[in-house]
């Protein structure tokens, strides 16, 4: 098989210039290009082409003459370049024009790009990271050609080895392409990502740090600060915490002591307030003033209900949160018709929302800009884990029933690193079945095991392992990490003790213990619910969990105190393995996501899908309303299932089916006098029945559905009655087909003209540092009077319906 079959091919060469290459390897070695010359060249590539390891080339069984014939050809459509140390070949370059390339099909190609191939030489002598050095060193070279914006690569989907180096160098993977002869990834590497990257991985010192904020210039501060005080108006608007009056035209006005803010608005369903963000204007005695978030937070102070002692804290985290507004606006890859195509870490990288009804809802108090680079999950970023080796009779570890520690070690780790590992230890002359492995967040190690955990470490009741070998992706849940060399292999999820909407995002040692035992509960009731295994709802499994308790302080410390949640971890099945060739991955947050003009994704997935608007949401709520409704009404089981926590599977673009995730943290049965086995028991809860239907009217119907309907009623002309008439359409399609629930239907009424208003906003201004007591959640709850049912008029007609 040649390389025209098997790799594709441009018809106009691209024209670097060799000598601007240079690299000097870590062996001390001097690596040079030259270009390639096929008649010189083509015995040693003949040879190269024929090992077992460059199968992925394509050309095994090649004789010189055919790659003589197959170079020649080549050479006229791509650059050709040989990489050698001491006039002696190590690598061979091809670089393309992806414009005319059959990869430029499948893609807008834009002006800079470039496609690149790389073959490395047999390993004879062994040069250490040589692999991983030269191909730094190509991409250093291509972009020192200022014409070069963005290298573009297809590597074969089952090459493992080039999917490292890829993710390593920084290229992100969008999706998976069907080409002729492969199925293929297609990602790109930006000029600017790997300016980012390049110095993020210099060592950092006072000097070499990145210190860079040209991200903060004077448009993107009040631009962010306009759509947050947006967002804080209508929120506040909607729990109540603002009475605006009205001045006609749509237009609004709310008054704190020296002056007011005026804005046009559109109120929708559930006392949604649709504000246009240009329409805010900020007046006082003096005039026109500029808009400032942090100000007004201060000015209505009192009216949302901070106190003294809350406020420092509070105003904190709403300068990080625009802070990472402003850095939104300058990176990344975040328009819908780039987001429209891209691959599942792509889109999880670019949402300009998480969870949507928190005013401060990016305060991650506890990161330095560092960090921030690092590890926020808008910065796309990749980073190793720390492993530590925990003293087992100080460690809970958990796993599922088909699993067992020593199967899940092989399968994260890998026989090489473990072995590792455990020699370590050896070489401490600790025996390895003594301890318990635990990956830990970087972050977490250096400011909080490294410093504060130093006597366990003393005592080898902890031992510092190293970085782990697989790169990994923070997720829009900041500290779940996706592994992006082994797409395939489990999330994990680590404690992370920084301060965000509300809580210390710990991981507890005691939840730990029942996690894997909850998750295979849910996950065989659902494989067993026929409803629910024809929906093709499924939960991401949290298949092992470890947690360390400190011995030290373990019993001088309240119970609950953020102290005993530092060092725990889990591990959550992908959903890549689970997938159909046909099917593509994105949060659910995702269909929220507006482009730095405005547009949002999911109109747009609307609009490539086909499907007129009304049948796409049908569709939709099939994969995400009719399940949660079926776990509740027929086994009284809630999940928080707002954006962050469902992964949509997609088939043009449409809603097929529903991963829910984050099981055992945020899973309930709303039945205290369930029968569990007492390892699961603590998820049954005593909630009053008034309260049990809130768990959709109040998660799904105000936490979702209201932003959701707002786009499509603003950016689709789809007006919010024919959405909440979809959604009650869904509900009594499901209600129909299930007569045996008709009593659970009529005892927790969806359809009743109101309900309880639950106010996430008053939650967090009332105690940002642990909003919600998790031993009485619903004790927590903020209420703040009722709302009216946007689908009660389109509810069954019958006795005992409020509607009637």
């Amino acid at each position: 098989m040649t390389t025209a079959k098997l790799r594709t091919k441009a018809t106009a060469a691209p024209s670097l210039n060799p000598d601007k290459f240079s690299l000097t390897l870590s062996s001390g070695q001097q690596l040079s290009l030259r270009h390639f010359s096929i008649v010189d060249d083509s015995p040693w590539l003949t040879s190269w082409v024929n090992q077992d390891y460059a199968h992925f080339w394509g050309m095994q069984g090649c004789d010189q003459q055919q790659v003589i014939e197959e170079y020649t050809q080549l050479s006229g459509h791509s650059q050709l370049l040989v990489a050698e140390i001491d006039s002696t070949p190590k690598a061979l370059f091809e670089l393309y024009n992806p414009n005319r390339d059959a990869v430029g099909q499948h893609y807008p190609v834009q002006p800079g790009d470039i496609g690149m191939h790389i073959l490395l030489g047999p390993p004879q002598p062994a040069i250490s990271g040589f692999g991983k050095q030269v191909f730094h060193g190509l991409i250093q070279f291509i972009f020192c050609h200022s014409h070069i914006e963005r290298i573009v690569v297809e590597p074969d989907a089952n090459n493992s080895a080039i999917h490292r180096l890829n993710a390593q160098a920084g290229f992100r993977y969008q999706r998976v392409l069907k080409l002729a002869h492969k199925h293929a990834y297609l990602a790109f590497l930006t000029r600017q990502r790997h300016q980012s990257l390049a110095l993020k991985h210099t060592p950092r010192t006072r000097n070499s740090m990145n210190h860079s904020t040209d991200f903060l210039t004077t448009a993107n501060w009040q631009h962010a600060n306009r759509h947050l005080i947006a967002k804080a108006i209508s929120e506040g608007c909607h729990e109540r915490l603002f009475q605006p009056t009205t001045l006609g035209d749509d237009r609004y006005q709310i008054d704190f002591d020296a002056g007011h803010y005026r804005f046009s608005a559109e109120r929708l369903a559930l006392e949604h307030w649709l504000i246009e963000p240009d329409s805010i204007e900020k007046r006082s005695q003096d005039g026109t003033q500029a808009l400032d978030a942090i100000a007004f937070i201060g000015e209505f102070q009192h009216v949302l209900g901070i106190n003294d002692r809350q406020l420092p804290l509070y105003l904190e985290e709403i300068a990080s949160t625009l802070r990472a507004s402003a850095y939104k606006l300058s990176h990344g890859e975040r328009e819908v018709d780039t987001l429209i195509n891209a691959d599942f870490q792509a889109l999880e990288a670019a949402m300009s929302e998480g969870h949507p009804a928190f005013i401060a809802n990016n305060g991650r108090i506890g990161f330095g800009q560092q960090d921030f680079n690092d590890f926020a999950p808008e910065a796309g970023s990749q980073f190793q884990v720390i492993w530590l080796a925990a003293r087992r009779e100080h460690c809970v570890i958990s796993t599922s029933k088909t699993l067992s520690e020593a199967q899940l070690l092989q399968q994260e780790l890998g026989q090489t690193q473990l072995g590792l590992f455990e020699q370590m230890l050896a070489e401490r002359q600790l025996n390895a079945s003594d301890y318990c492995f635990i990956p830990v967040h970087p972050w977490q190690w250096h400011n909080k095991i490294a410093m504060g955990f130093a006597a366990d470490l003393a005592s080898n009741d902890l031992v510092y392992l190293g970085i782990g070998e697989d790169h990994y992706q923070p997720q829009q849940s900041i500290r779940t990490l996706f592994n992006r060399n082994h797409p395939n292999r489990h999330y994990v999820k680590t404690a992370l003790s920084i301060l965000n909407m509300g809580f210390i995002r710990g991981l507890s040692a005691d939840y730990m213990d029942a996690t894997p035992a909850i998750n295979d509960w849910i996950a065989a009731l659902i494989e067993h619910d026929p409803v629910l295994h024809a929906n093709g709802f499924s939960v991401l499994k949290e298949i092992a969990a470890v947690g360390y308790r400190r011995p030290q302080l373990q019993k001088w410390l309240p119970k609950g105190d953020a102290q005993h949640k530092m060092l725990s971890a889990l591990w959550r099945e992908s959903p890549i393995p689970k997938l159909e060739d046909t099917e593509r991955l994105m949060t659910m947050a995702g269909l929220l996501h507006c482009g730095n003009d405005g547009r949002s994704l999911v109109v747009a997935m609307i609009q490539a899908s086909g499907l007129p608007p009304k049948q796409w949401l049908e569709r939709y709520l099939h994969a995400y309303l009719t399940p949660l409704l079926h776990c509740f009404y027929a086994h009284d089981l809630v999940f928080m299932p707002h954006g962050e926590n469902l992964i949509l599977v997609l088939e043009n673009h449409t809603p097929k089916y529903c991963f829910m995730k984050d099981i055992a943290e945020e899973c309930a049965v709303l039945n205290k006098d369930a029968v569990l086995a007492p390892s699961i028991a603590r998820i049954a809860v005593d909630v009053p029945d008034e309260l049990k239907a809130l768990s959709i009217q109040t998660d799904i119907f105000d936490g979702f559905f209201r932003y959701l309907s707002a786009l499509l009623h603003r950016q689709l002309d789809f007006h919010e009655t024919e959405f909440w008439s979809s959604v009650a359409d869904c509900i009594l399609s499901y209600q129909a087909s299930q007569p045996q629930l008709s009593e659970q239907f009529r005892r927790y009424d969806l359809f009743s003209d109101h309900f309880e208003h639950s106010c996430l906003n008053r939650l967090q201004l009332a105690n940002n540092q642990q909003m919600v007591d998790l031993a009485d959640p619903a004790g927590s709850l903020q209420f703040q009077g009722q709302l009216v049912n946007p689908i009660a008029a389109f509810g069954p007609k019958g006795e005992g319906n409020e509607a009637n």
